[in-house]
Order: C-alpha cells, then structure tokens, then sequence
C-alpha cells in the first residue's frame, strides 16, 4: 500500500510594502519568515486520503477520493479544506493521486497575517507534486496553491502569498510584477546596518472570509472599469482616480496606484544598497493609505503602529489583508525590547488583548526536508 514518506515545509510571509496589489495585477515586495508549516506525507494506494493536524487533533478527517470529488465538505473542519483543496486541484488539473495520509504543523500563528494558510497549501502542494507530479513547474504550484483558497476554502486571494511561500530565498525580498511574472530577488540584510524587523502580532485575528476582502476586489475591479483601463495597475498617476465619481472608488483607486508607487520606490532604494533606514516612511505612508482609502485596518493595528513609530521605529504599518493581524515595524538593532514594551503598553492602556512581538529574518521558500 505504501509508496513514498517524506516531509516537506513552506514557510510564511511578511510582506515588506505592496499590499492588495497583487489582484489588481500591480507589485508586491514580501520575504519568507522563518515561521512555516511542516507536512509530513505517506502516498497510499487504496485511495484514502487521512489528514491530522497538530493545531487541531480532535478534527482527524478520513475519506475516499471519490467522496472529495462528489463534495459535500460542508461537514468537515475548516482548516482540512485548504489541504482538500489542493488535493482536489491535482485531480482536476489530471493528476492522479492514489491516496495518501497527511499531517500537518505549523508555527505561523494562525489569523496573525503572516500567510499561515498559504504555508499549509504550498507545502501540501510541493509534497504532491514530488510525489505525483514532478513536471510540474513553481509558477503551476504557485497556481494550484491559490485555486484551493479561491475555489475550495471561498477567499478570492491573489498571488501575493504563494509567491512568497514558494519563490522567496533567504536574505533577499521579492519584487514581483504579477501581471508579467518578472521577479528580482533583492538582498535585504538588516544585519548589515544594525536593523531588525519586527513583528507584532495584535492578537485580534483577521478574517478574509467575511466579505470585506471581497468588497475590495469588487470596488477596484469597479473603478478599472470605470476609467477604463484592464487594472488600476496601469494607472500610473494618482491625479487620474479623481475621475470616479464615487467617492469609495476613488478611496480605493488612489490606495492602489500610490502603493505600487510605493512598491517601486522601496525596490529601487533597496537595490542602490541604500541603508533601510530611508523606506521606514515609505512604510508608514502605506499604511495611512491601507487605513484611510482602502479602509483595512483596526484599532489595534493603528496603535501598534503609532506606539512603535512613537518609539524610535523608522517606519510601520499593518501587514497582510487586514482587518486585524499584524504589523510590522522597522527598528534598531537593540530596539526591539523597548519598542514591544511600548507597544504593550499602549495596548494596556487601550484594553486590547496584550500583542506578540518578534523579529524576522529573511527566510527561504517552499522545499522538500527529507
């Protein structure tokens, strides 16, 4: 019955400035963190498919393939519909899979922001294509990976996250054009100037399936149309967004043109070999535009934004979707004790759940561990 038995690992993501571009076919900047989920697979022969998860092991799910194919996942835990759906996406695409037992660990804290969900799609992802598809290509995983969150679990992402699950390599950020697919991996060696990037992790969880991350597909994909354009990624202008009537359209529009403004503004520093110091405002300007036109952001997200600028960091904002999870700060090495406990603070005088800090290293994307 047994075929093959491997582990394979993808990791999460931060992404450093260029947030809901990605489906507006604009440019993004994230890193990998070292912070993944692990997938331990057996191929099987008998077309069972057996997951476990380490985050939630009272929900064991044991079914047929031919039951997956026919539906019905309404009864099954949430979390096994992001691996069912990349399962399901093999089959579609014509790759058969005989069945096969997974397990899953991560150490991406779930709801934080950090892409949790696109580690455990990619590195169920890169295990079946080891095991059934080896043709496949990083941009076809990247595809697969994406697909199982649209289709299967109803969160209309982009690629932003599974790009950086699979493509990003260690100390470098990856600039993506995700209309043409072009990548340049650009070195980001915090170390080297006596920086860190810090993480904090609000503890108030965001939820992309709500409906607002949809609304916001809905609204720029609205105002393209309305200026007449394929996306907003070919307004390059923000004058030109105050052709939309609607005032929310406008909102939105001018987000997006500004941010992949901001993307190619970060790049360019970045790969002069400039000291990071000089994005920090970057950063903080994007997330006044994530909170005032896309309208993403949350309490707690602006505190600990204004508490860590408040305390020496050089740049901050909210990292990821939004509506709750992390943000990220840009501080001096040595800084990063006192700009948490600044951080905390505010959330205590806040009443806001105490926050979780911790710096992040440039880390390296989806592989298999042995």
């Amino acid at each position: 019955m047994v075929c093959t038995t491997g582990r394979w690992y993808a990791p999460g993501r931060v992404n450093l400035i260029g947030e809901h571009t990605d489906y507006n076919d604009g440019y993004v900047l994230p890193l990998a963190v070292p912070l993944g989920v692990t997938c331990t697979v057996t191929a099987r022969s008998d077309e069972m498919v057996r997951l476990r998860s380490h985050q939630a092991p009272g929900d064991a799910v044991s079914e047929t393939l031919e039951a997956l194919t026919a539906g019905g996942w309404s009864e099954l835990p949430g979390w096994s519909h992001y691996p069912l759906g990349v399962i399901r996406e093999f089959e579609r695409r014509g790759h058969e899979i005989t069945g096969l037992e997974l397990e899953l660990d991560g150490t991406v804290p779930m709801g934080a922001g950090l892409s949790s969900s696109a580690a455990v799609c990619c590195s169920v992802a890169v295990a079946l294509r080891d095991l059934f598809a080896p043709e496949l290509s990083a941009d076809e995983i990247i595809d697969i990976a994406r697909a199982a969150e649209n289709v299967y679990v109803g969160v209309p992402t982009g690629v932003l996250d599974q790009s950086a699950s699979m493509l990003c390599t260690a100390g470098h950020v990856l600039f993506l054009d995700v209309r043409s697919g072009g990548r340049v991996q650009i070195p980001f060696e915090l170390e080297r100037f006596d920086l860190e990037l810090l993480v904090i992790d609000t503890g108030s969880p965001h939820r992309l399936v709500d409906g607002e991350y949809a609304r916001r597909r809905t609204e720029t994909a609205a105002a393209a149309a309305q200026l007449g354009v394929p996306s907003l990624r070919d307004v390059t202008e923000p004058e030109a967004v105050e052709a939309l009537a609607d005032p929310v359209l406008r909102r939105r529009a001018r987000h997006v043109v500004t941010e992949n403004a901001r993307v190619l503004e970060v790049a360019t520093q970045l790969l002069t070999g400039a000291d990071p110091r000089a994005i920090g405002p970057i950063l903080t300007a994007g997330h006044r535009s994530l909170r005032d036109d896309y309208e993403v952001s949350a309490p707690q997200l602006d505190t600990a934004v204004a508490s860590a600028l408040a305390a020496g960091a050089h740049g901050a904002r909210l990292v990821g979707g939004g509506f709750g999870g992390s943000a990220i700060a840009l501080v001096d090495r040595g800084r990063t004790g006192a700009i948490g406990s600044a951080v905390r603070e505010a959330f205590a005088d806040s009443d806001f759940h105490p926050p979780r800090t911790f710096a992040v290293t440039p880390a390296a994307g989806a592989r298999r561990l042995d």
